[in-house]
């Protein structure tokens, strides 16, 4: 066979069959005889042309990064496998070489998506066991309300985290589930233990309501209201009963301990009005026995039992000024008895020994008149005052 055209990659043989180079030798891929062996090269370059187009795209498509790396690998073999037996005339090595790059970086992404997937499958992996971590933590609490909200959120937001295979999914969702099923039971026995307690707390406060209400008509003022107060503090002991029970309840406990202290008050105020009566009975007679003649001896003395007895018939007066009228009544039959003493045993006025203390007594309320007046204190001043008026007033009349 004599070569009748040739070019770098091919030949036409006389016999119109078309030849291509390779490092291996030659090998047929077609005939031609419908033109000039030239123009038959030309055709079969064109479908190299064609086939090197392909590679392009390909290649082309390879720098998209949505491409999927199977099809460009698929379609990259389906082009390589054919160059064996493409029926072209080209450089079909380095087409060849250009595929294998090709499948070389496809290799490469499939290996960048590889372990993107991991890490969002270890990053979801991670996300879920931190879900499961929080759910554990939250087992143990007592926070019912928000705890239960959350758990509920865990649950909606360990769904939404995808990317995990079905078996890690299922093992870490089992580990949510235990711990929200140990808190629902722990808070249902918890208020399960709560309504037991407000039951508890509805039969204790009860049986207060009922006692408070049995002293409400009670005249024992001192002892019933130390009881209310106890009652009140047996109250706050006691725990709260459900809401609805519990106002009720000290609606009814406040209703009887008000009528019962409105009660005291009144009975209170009935006896101060009795006190304050007999207060100013009493500040009457005070003022008939200053009034009593030290001079008259006798005749003051009587008037002065007559006093006494009408003061011990009158009765009490408010404790804050029992005091204060006992004294001003010693203090004027004090007057009246040393005046009568004085008399009866005639001493030398100015030598006697009742004259003598009467001055020392006077000698001693100045002193502390004086002592009280630079300290300020009006109380003392007043008392002073008044005891020593009466002090020489006495000794006034003694030594006349």
């Amino acid at each position: 066979m004599s070569e009748r055209s040739s070019s770098g990659w091919g030949r036409v043989g006389d016999d119109g069959t078309v030849y291509l180079r390779t490092p291996s030798g030659e090998r047929p891929v077609g005939s031609w005889r419908a033109g000039s062996p030239a123009e038959g090269l030309a055709h079969f370059g064109r479908r190299y042309d064609d086939l090197a187009a392909e590679v392009v795209l390909l290649e082309r498509r390879l720098t998209v990064p949505s491409a999927e790396p199977a099809d460009l690998a698929s379609s990259a073999r389906r082009l390589l496998a054919s160059l064996d037996t493409a029926a072209v005339v080209g450089d079909l090595e380095t087409l060849a070489r250009r595929l294998e790059a090709v499948l070389t970086a496809v290799d490469a992404r499939k290996a960048e998506r590889a372990a993107e997937r991991a890490r969002r499958t270890a990053a979801a992996i991670e996300a879920k066991e931190a879900l499961v971590a929080e759910s554990q933590r939250l087992a143990s609490g007592s926070d019912w309300k928000a705890s239960g909200e959350r758990f509920r959120a865990i649950a909606t937001e360990f769904r939404a985290i995808t990317g995990v295979d079905r078996r890690t999914d299922t093992e870490l969702w089992k580990k949510v589930t235990v711990a929200r099923e140990e808190f629902n039971r722990r808070r249902t026995a918890h208020f399960a233990a709560l309504d037991q307690q407000r039951a508890q707390a509805r039969e204790r406060k009860e049986a207060i309501v009922a006692e408070a209400d049995a002293l409400v008509d009670s005249t024992e003022w001192s002892s019933s209201s130390a009881r209310y107060r106890a009652l009140l503090d047996e109250w706050k002991s006691a725990g709260r009963a459900p809401k609805d029970v519990e106002d009720a309840l000290w609606l009814r406990f406040r209703s009887a301990q008000d009528a019962f202290f409105a009660r005291r008050n009144a009975a209170n105020a009935e006896r101060d009005a009795a006190l304050r009566t007999n207060q100013a009975s009493k500040e009457q007679l005070l003022a008939e026995a200053a009034a009593l003649d030290p001079s008259q001896p006798e005749r003051s003395l009587r008037r002065l039992r007559e006093i006494e007895q009408r003061w011990d018939t009158i009765g009490k007066v408010p404790r804050e000024a029992s005091a204060d009228l006992e004294r001003r009544l010693s203090a004027a039959g004090d007057r009246i008895r040393h005046a009568a003493d004085a008399r009866w045993r005639r001493p030398q006025t100015a030598e006697s020994a009742f004259v003598t203390t009467l001055r020392e007594s006077v000698a001693k309320l100045e002193a502390k008149l004086e002592r009280a007046r630079a300290c300020g204190r009006a109380d003392e001043v007043a008392k002073a005052e008044s005891a020593l008026a009466t002090q020489r007033e006495w000794l006034s009349h003694a030594t006349r």
